[in-house]
């Protein structure tokens, strides 16, 4: 296999005409340059210099390598500068998948504060909720996905393929429209809503709202189903029904028309970044990585 190094040094002897002042011009030995260039004719099979009294002359093959090593060293070069680049955060890209109420409020954050550390580094933002966002993740379409789970959901094995860093605990909390006799209480028993036409978010989250309720002896009556959560809050405070919506999603839009209160049991779901175990070592993802978890601490 023919070697950059070696490319290098048959280029300065040609350039010099000799393996003394080809060793003086690179900083070697001239023993060292006869060395690499038998390994280079090794490795080429068949000579490349030949000795015409006081110099090294250039075979036809020696001169059909040095003519297309100068393109193979600069574009080397090139990669070289530009791995570096990437490797001191000069430069870089990250695709981020988030669900929409993460996206709202610790992205923003997040990538705010990772510009202005490291301008060079571009990050792309698309939605997806999970698991279609981890999906995304292992199929190779982003770098990072911000995923949430509800307990022991999906079980430990459900990430164990990735890097999971825990960010936050994310508590749910409920939403009445103002003039719902409980719309005063500071605290509500999941049992008191039993009755209630139900606002239901995104599947994941529907899913855990049903089986809580079925947990307190009673299955809710979901009228209306929507993943966008300002319309969550917007039919709520329409008087259409209460609903349960994290605490991120609350704080992103301010509910007009509906007033907040703590629910019973604490329904929490746990927010983290994922990361393939190879992508946590590229500079910038694990730079994203810890400005999320700093937007989340904040």
């Amino acid at each position: 296999m023919i070697e950059a190094r070696h490319l290098r040094v048959l280029r300065a002897v040609a350039a010099t005409g000799s393996f003394s002042a080809a060793a003086r011009e690179l900083g070697c030995t001239q023993p060292a340059v006869s060395q690499q260039m038998k390994a280079l004719e090794s490795s080429a099979g068949t000579t490349l210099l030949i000795r015409t009294g006081r110099e090294m002359r250039l075979t036809q093959a020696g001169e059909a390598l040095v003519r297309h090593a100068s393109g193979i060293l600069a574009g080397l070069t090139a990669a070289e500068e530009e791995v570096a680049a990437i490797a001191g955060l000069r430069a870089g890209r990250v695709r981020l998948v988030s669900f929409p109420s993460g996206s709202s409020t610790l992205v923003p954050g997040a990538l705010a504060a990772l510009r202005a550390e490291h301008p060079g580094t571009r990050v792309s933002l698309v939605e997806a909720e999970p698991p279609r966002s981890v999906d995304l993740l292992r199929e190779g379409d982003c770098d990072i996905a911000l995923a949430f789970r509800y307990g022991s959901a999906g079980g430990d094995a459900e990430w164990d393929d990735l890097v999971v860093r825990p960010l936050l605990t994310d508590r749910l909390i409920g939403l009445v429209p103002d003039g719902h006799r409980l719309a005063d209480a500071s605290e509500v028993s999941i049992g008191e809503l039993a009755d209630e036409s139900w606002i239901a978010g995104c599947p994941r989250c529907r899913r855990q709202l049903v089986e809580v309720c079925e947990a307190a002896g009673f299955t809710p009556r979901i009228d209306f189903a929507t993943d966008d959560y300002p319309a969550v809050m917007g039919l709520v405070g329409a008087g259409l029904g209460v609903a349960v919506l994290p605490e991120l999603a609350v704080e992103s839009v301010r509910p007009k028309g509906a007033r907040t209160v703590a629910v019973e049991p604490a329904i929490e779901r746990e927010i983290v970044a994922l990361t393939l175990p190879d992508l946590a070592r590229v500079p910038a993802v694990a730079a994203t990585l810890d400005q999320l978890s700093r937007a989340a601490a904040r």
